[in-house]
């Protein structure tokens, strides 16, 4: 199974862009999305998969919290 997390761009570069999750920041390829600033993003494998709403980000957020703590 595959799970992309949503986190926040800071910075986009030609073809990458930074985005942070939760304090913690990656670099992720933009190819197949084109992002700005404060988009809220899905990244899986190094590369942003789309772009979400902040209601969906925090829904999702929501979600990885309880299945963390169900773990």
């Amino acid at each position: 199974m595959c799970v992309a997390y949503p986190g926040t761009v800071i910075k986009v570069q030609p073809h990458t862009a930074t985005v942070d999750f939760s304090g913690n920041r990656v670099e992720a390829r933009t190819g197949l999305v084109d992002v700005a600033v404060g988009d809220r993003v899905l990244v899986h494998a190094g590369c942003i998969l789309q772009k979400v709403s902040e209601n969906e980000a925090a829904e999702l957020e929501a979600l990885m919290e309880e299945v963390k703590a169900d773990a």
